[in-house]
């Protein structure tokens, strides 16, 4: 499901009649937070959550991380819920052997950057990865979950749609209150293009954590895309945004298929837009996240384009992760 079009604006009838709902889920987050008995490894943690329900740039975040610290000489495993797999025991996701069914499809991408742990119960994922050589684990989400001490809690915002209406859920997009959130979290990442940043200071004022500002570019592969036409589909938290990256790129999207977050790419649907682009004389083209769940039989028929997260700045972020060691 696509989230209500009230949750990213401003408060109005519905946000109002669905707020003391939201009362009691931000109720029932802080006591399972205050209940929580954490487990504190002998490794640092890092998490890389968010407040909002639904994507925000987490899993490219997650690639970044794990980039800037193996550049500085560590080893790090990502420990993830896995969600969408099947999967019941804690697991090291294995490329060649597991598909997003049984892992999930972000753990499946995140694979090819370092080790990978899936598990319902983090807390015990992540002492599996501390076991088999992590010298530092990142937790994939899990910023309200109390399982596992972190000792560096990273909270990442779509800078475009902020914190949407200031909601807690289901009156608004927000597992918890701002407020109560940034004061856990010791930085707050928000992702977009510059006007986006600007609008998200103004209208959400300086974080009381550092605040490191950063875009989704696309990666330099070699494909020449412009003037392509291609038809674009991405089932993830805001498909708008893949769509918009792939104009950048030159490309002419001659039909847009938005899918829901996760939505499995089954046999029939895959065979539906590949009748559709041959109609139109276009390429099919999704994300990277998506290409895992593709059906072996059209691998070799979609054209991914794969996006990295930069960061203007990197200070606090490399401080931050200095401290850990």
């Amino acid at each position: 499901m696509q989230p209500p079009r009230f949750w990213h604006r401003p408060p109005g009838f519905w946000s109002t009649i669905l707020s003391p709902l939201g009362a009691l889920y931000a109720f029932g987050t802080s006591r399972r937070l205050a209940r929580g008995t954490a487990l504190k490894l002998g490794i640092p943690v890092i998490c890389i959550g968010n407040i909002n329900a639904g994507g925000t740039g987490k899993t490219p975040t997650v690639i970044a991380v794990a980039q800037r610290l193996q550049a500085m000489g560590f080893t790090p495993h990502i420990v993830s819920r896995g969600y969408g797999g099947t999967l019941e025991s804690a697991t090291r996701v294995d490329e060649r052997k597991h598909s997003a069914d049984e892992v999930g499809d972000e753990p499946l991408l995140l694979a090819a950057f370092a080790p990978v742990w899936v598990s319902p119960d983090r807390a015990q994922a992540a002492k599996l990865a501390e076991q088999n050589g992590a010298d530092v684990v990142i937790l994939d989400d899990g910023f309200q979950n109390p399982s596992l001490h972190k000792d560096l809690s990273i909270v990442v915002v779509d800078a475009a749609r902020g914190f949407g209406n200031g909601k807690v859920l289901p009156a608004g997009p927000l597992r918890e209150p701002v407020q109560v959130g940034l004061a856990r979290a010791d930085l707050l990442l928000s992702i977009g293009p510059n006007k986006a940043q600007s609008h998200f200071l103004e209208v959400w004022g300086t974080p009381p954590c550092p605040h490191l500002m950063g875009r989704l570019a696309p990666l330099q592969t070699g494909m020449d895309w412009q003037g392509s036409r291609v038809l674009a589909f991405a089932g993830i938290g805001h498909p708008q945004k893949f769509f918009a990256t792939v104009r950048e790129l030159g490309a002419e999207i001659v039909k847009e298929e938005p899918l829901e977050d996760h939505q499995p790419l089954s046999q029939a649907l895959m065979l539906r837009l590949e009748n559709e682009a041959m109609l139109l004389g276009a390429q099919l083209v999704t994300t990277e996240k998506d290409a895992t769940r593709l059906p072996d039989a059209f691998r070799a028929k979609v054209l991914t384009v794969p996006v990295r997260l930069e960061i203007e700045d990197w200070s606090a972020l490399d401080k931050a992760l200095t401290r850990l060691f």
